[in-house]
């Protein structure tokens, strides 16, 4: 029971400071060849996020929390999960299952609500952190998730909720799962970015504010007597919003995604949503006041990028910019043990040195 104190001291620490110390960019690009992959990054500003890798096997009798300590609802793993965690193994933020279906949360304070916590009702209780881990445990579709959800009550494991989700297929298929009220809301993705608040229909209305922006750059035009030119190229995106806010980062997300040529593989299409998600590293200085900014490199501190059709969970961290990846194809999940293990080894990576002779 300490053990449990200790953790939800933890987590209400780090709610807590969600609407200043969190954020999160997602994209999703289909290659040529069919592929369909959906990639992320995940910032906090406060200090070294402690993330882990996580595996589950088919299997695993698995047990969330409640506001009130591990003893919501019990459930067991069907399908093998590979997923990203935050502070404990328990949250995974983002994964995918030997299935294909892939999962993500993304931080949404002040505009959700879930269900009031009842513990009288714990047994139906799933803390809003393992909704992934239920969603990918459970389930192979989108559909399966939508039919299941009611039987479930997800709530916060502190008074403010905090969170939304992505949910993908590997035909490409991908939705936003809002909690409003108590009710969830389901959105279909056509335009293949999320971000943070608020609500995502907000966000798509929004992005009529932006309907002069266009590849390119724009033409020259007689001004009186003048003829004004563009100064440098792509003024066809001049009045892209630049800042780190949600609304920003989701403006500008759709029109990369959107204009992003399309690569002939999958492992191409990884690569170029890493590179998309350059664009929405935060600097550390930007987050946070003068004298409070943590020793740490980036408030982004880790992006991902999941090939849903190939079965492979890539990732890269403030530390170590090298891409990692973890096969799903390669993992037994009829025997591989339940288990958590560092994104990085060491947090202080080598420079390779290259000589010149």
């Amino acid at each position: 029971m300490n053990r449990i104190k200790v953790l939800l001291g933890v987590v209400v620490a780090f709610y807590g400071n969600t609407s200043q110390g969190l954020a999160c960019t997602g994209v999703s690009l289909t290659a040529k060849d069919g592929a369909y992959v959906q990639a992320r990054t995940i910032e906090w500003s406060r200090g070294i996020l402690e993330s882990e890798y996580v595996i589950i096997p088919r299997g695993e009798r698995l047990q969330s929390f409640t506001p009130t300590g591990r003893n919501g609802l019990s459930f067991t793993a069907k399908y093998g999960v590979v997923g990203l965690a935050v502070v404990q193994k328990e949250f995974i933020a983002e994964g995918m299952n030997e299935a294909g279906l892939s999962a993500g949360l993304f931080f949404f304070p002040n505009y959700g609500s879930y269900e009031k916590y009842d513990s009288t009702r714990n047994a139906r209780t799933l803390g809003d952190l393992q909704a992934v881990a239920w969603m990918l445990a459970q389930f192979a579709t989108i559909d399966e998730v939508k039919a299941a959800l009611p039987s479930v009550r997800i709530v916060g494991l502190e008074a403010t909720s905090v969170v939304h989700w992505r949910l993908g297929e590997p035909s490409g298929r991908q939705v936003v799962l809002e909690i409003v009220n108590g009710v969830p809301h389901f959105y279909e993705n056509a335009v293949g970015v999320l971000t943070n608040a608020p609500g995502f229909e907000w966000h798509m209305t929004n992005l009529n504010n932006y309907v002069n922006l266009y590849p390119g750059g724009a033409p020259d035009r007689s001004l009186g007597g003048v003829t004004l030119r563009p100064i440098g190229g792509n003024s066809g995106f001049l009045g892209i919003p630049g800042d780190a806010t949600p609304p920003s980062r989701f403006v500008r997300a759709a029109f990369y995604r959107n204009t992003a040529p399309q690569r002939a593989t999958a492992f191409e299409t990884v690569q170029q949503c890493f590179h998309l998600l350059n664009n929405f590293d935060i600097p550390i200085g930007i987050q946070l006041p003068a004298g409070e900014v943590p020793d740490i490199p980036s408030a982004t501190q880790w992006t991902s990028a999941i090939d849903l059709t190939n079965r492979r969970v890539y990732y890269k961290t403030a530390y170590n910019n090298s891409i990692r990846c973890i096969d799903l194809k390669q993992v037994d999940f009829g025997k591989v043990k339940y288990g958590a293990y560092p994104l990085d080894k060491v947090k202080e990576q080598p420079v390779e040195m290259i000589a010149i002779r």
